[in-house]
C-alpha cells in the first residue's frame, strides 16, 4: 500500500544521498528517520486513517519527509499551493476539513522520539490519499479524489510497471531538480521516480533556469512551456554550459511543433513531451528518440502505456488509467459530468494516429462563439505561434455586441522581432475561418501564470490590458 515502497526503499538506502539543499545532504538513512519521527507526532497528535491534513511547506528535506509521512499515517493530504493569500488558505482548509501543516508545525514534528521501528503505511485501499486541486484553467478548482488503492496503482514506485518511455526518463535523473511544493503531483511523482532510479532530490534555489541547471549540476527537471520558450530564448542570447542536462519534462500545454523542434537544436536531445491530467496522471509521453527519428511525432504528446484505455468519442478524448481519480470532492455534479462508467472525460480534442501517437487540437470547452460558429482557441494560438514574430500566442473570448463573442489574441513577441497584426489576422483567415480572426492582437512581455504555473487565461479575459494593442 502506498507509499510503502517508498519507505521500504529509504529504510535500505544507508549512506545514500537522497536529497540535497545547498550544503545539506541527507542520506536515505537520515530520510527515513525523518518520516518515523514526524509520522510518529502526528499520531501523537491523533492524525490517522481518514484525517485530513494540509500541508504548506517550502522546499526541503523536512517537506519531503512530512509528505511520506502524512502518507504513511494513512491521512487524506492536500497541498497548499504558494501565493495563495490567508482567506484562500482559510477557504482550501475548510473545503478539504483538513488541519493546517505548515514548516514550523514539521520543525515540532521532527522532535518526536524515534522507536527505530520501520513504518508500515497504514492507509486503507478504498479511503482517500489525497486531494489534488486543480489549477482551475477551464472553471473554479477542483478536487480531485484519489484513494490509497489508485496510489498503489502507480507505476513511479515500480520498476517493472515503467513504460518505455518512463524507464527511458529514468536513466537520466541522477540530479533531479525540485522546486514549487513537494506535494505537487507532477513534482512528486518524478521524484519518487527519481529516488526509486537511484537518483538525488536537489532544491533549485533562485534564481531559474538556466542558473539553476549549472548552480547544481542538474541532470533533470520539469519545465512548462512559457518557461522552455524563455529558456531557448536565453540560451541563443547568452548560452550557458548545460552539458549536465539529461532531461527536461515538459509539461502544462501542448508545443507548437515548430517550437518543439528549435527547443531540440537549441537544448539537444533531453525533451520528454508529456500530457496528463489532475485527473489521470500521465496519459501519454514522447521522448526525444522519438522525437528526433520521426518528425511527425513533433506534433503529438506522444503514446500511452499499454495499461491506459483510451477512447476517442465525438472528436473528445476518454481516458481510464490504474491510478486515476474517482471524484472531485464535494461536487457531486461536476464529478457526473467528467467521472462517466469509470472513464474520465478530458475535455479535449484529440486523433490518434494507426502507430498509436496521440495528437491534441484544443479543449473541448475552450471555445468562443462568434456568430453562432465555434471557435476552439487552440488552433487558432498555434497559427499565431507559426508566425517567427510571436514566440507565444494566447486567445481568449468576450462578449461582443455585435457577433456576440469575439476572439482577443496575445501574443509575447520572438526577440527582436515585431509582430504584425494584419499578417497575423490574415495568417487565422487564410487557414482557419474569419470567424477565427482575433479582434484584438496584444503584445505582452510574458502572460501571466497562476500558481500552477499555467497561463492565466481567466486574468485575460477579465484584464486584458497588460500590453499594447495591434
Amino acid at each position: 500500500m502506498w507509499p510503502q515502497p517508498v519507505l521500504d526503499l529509504l529504510a535500505v538506502g544507508g549512506d545514500k544521498p537522497v536529497f540535497e539543499d545547498g550544503d545539506r545532504v541527507v542520506t536515505a538513512a537520515e530520510m527515513s528517520g525523518l518520516i518515523r519521527r514526524i509520522a510518529a507526532g502526528l499520531r501523537a497528535a491523533g492524525i490517522g486513517p481518514g484525517a485530513g491534513v494540509a500541508l504548506r511547506l517550502s522546499v526541503t528535506a523536512s517537506a519531503f519527509a512530512a509528505t511520506m509521512a502524512a502518507f504513511a499515517v494513512g491521512a487524506r493530504v492536500c497541498g497548499v499551493g504558494p501565493g495563495l493569500t490567508p482567506a484562500q488558505v482559510g477557504d482550501l482548509l475548510r473545503h478539504a476539513d483538513a488541519e493546517l501543516i505548515d514548516d514550523a508545525r514539521v520543525a515540532a514534528l521532527e522532535r518526536s522520539a524515534d522507536d527505530g521501528v520501520p513504518p508500515v503505511a497504514a492507509g486503507r485501499p478504498g479511503d482517500i490519499a489525497r486531494i489534488i486541486y486543480t489549477s482551475g484553467s477551464t472553471g473554479d478548482p477542483k478536487g480531485c479524489v484519489q484513494t490509497y488503492a489508485a496510489m498503489s496503482a502507480a507505476w513511479a514506485p515500480f520498476p517493472d510497471r515503467w513504460p518505455p518511455a518512463i524507464a527511458e526518463l529514468a536513466g537520466r535523473l541522477g540530479r533531479y531538480l525540485v522546486f514549487g511544493s513537494l506535494s505537487s503531483q507532477v513534482m512528486l511523482e518524478y521524484g519518487v521516480l527519481a529516488l526509486v532510479a537511484g537518483g538525488t532530490l536537489v532544491v533549485a534555489r533562485p534564481p531559474g533556469f538556466p542558473a539553476a541547471i549549472v548552480r547544481h549540476r542538474a541532470t533533470a527537471s520539469v519545465i512548462t512551456v512559457g518557461k522552455l520558450y524563455q529558456l531557448i530564448r536565453d540560451q541563443r542570447a547568452n548560452p550557458v554550459d548545460l552539458s549536465s542536462l539529461g532531461a527536461l519534462m515538459v509539461s502544462g500545454s501542448p508545443l507548437d511543433p515548430g517550437r518543439l523542434r528549435e527547443a531540440l537544436e537549441v537544448l539537444g536531445p533531453v525533451l520528454f513531451h508529456g500530457y496528463g491530467q489532475t485527473e489521470t496522471g500521465m496519459i501519454a509521453m514522447v521522448t526525444p528518440a522519438e522525437l528526433l527519428g520521426d518528425p511527425a511525432t513533433l506534433s503529438s504528446v506522444g503514446r500511452p502505456p499499454p495499461v491506459h484505455d483510451l477512447e476517442i468519442r465525438d472528436g473528445e478524448l476518454y481516458v481510464r488509467t490504474p491510478s486515476q481519480a474517482s471524484a472531485y470532492w464535494k461536487d457531486p455534479a461536476a464529478s457526473a459530468e467528467v467521472f462517466v462508467d469509470g472513464w474520465i472525460r478530458t475535455r479535449d480534442l484529440a486523433t490518434r494516429t494507426a502507430d498509436g501517437y496521440l495528437h491534441l487540437h484544443g479543449r473541448a470547452r475552450d471555445v468562443i462563439i462568434v456568430h453562432a460558429v465555434l471557435v476552439h482557441a487552440g488552433p487558432v494560438e498555434r497559427t499565431l505561434a507559426t508566425d517567427p514574430a510571436v514566440a507565444e500566442a494566447y486567445v481568449v473570448g468576450r462578449p461582443d455586441e455585435v457577433t456576440g463573442e469575439a476572439v482577443h489574441a496575445f501574443v509575447v513577441p520572438a526577440r527582436g522581432r515585431i509582430p504584425d497584426p494584419d499578417q497575423l489576422r490574415d495568417l487565422v483567415a487564410e487557414r482557419l475561418g474569419e470567424a477565427a480572426v482575433p479582434r484584438t492582437v496584444t503584445v505582452i512581455d510574458a502572460v501571466p501564470v497562476a500558481s500552477s504555473g499555467k497561463p492565466d487565461k481567466s486574468l485575460l479575459r477579465v484584464t486584458g490590458r497588460t500590453g499594447t494593442p495591434l
